[in-house]
């Protein structure tokens, strides 16, 4: 069956001291997540378990991002974790510069498509 995008959310983290730019994903993860009630599986009488969720964090040093630790934030779903290079790094004049990430959450569903 064929993958349909149904909604895409996004989210901005940060790490102001620490540099931990898993940390500042999180953050990203949760804002994105925490702006929305959205019940699509209901909606479509699918099982949560059936959402389809990609993961897209933007960071400054995306190999800094333990991918792992962002997918166990989701409750359910069938979750795909990338980290790539955007975000922003804020130079600060005492330490390490503040860490912002960016997440985007996309939930798809395996989906028939028949034409009428």
């Amino acid at each position: 069956m064929p993958k349909h995008r149904m909604l895409t959310e996004f989210g901005m983290g940060s790490s102001l001291r620490r540099q931990d730019y898993t940390e500042a994903a999180r953050r990203a993860v949760k804002d994105a997540l925490w702006h929305n009630s959205i019940n699509m599986a209901e909606l479509f009488g699918f099982p949560k378990e059936a959402m389809l969720i990609d993961l897209e964090i933007a960071v400054q040093h995306p190999e800094q991002v333990n991918c792992d630790a962002l997918k166990s934030i989701f409750p359910y779903g069938q979750i795909s974790v990338t980290a790539i290079h955007g975000g922003l790094d804020v130079p600060r004049p005492d330490g390490n510069p503040t860490v912002i990430a960016n997440a985007a959450i996309s939930v798809s569903f395996d989906m028939e498509h028949t034409d009428a």
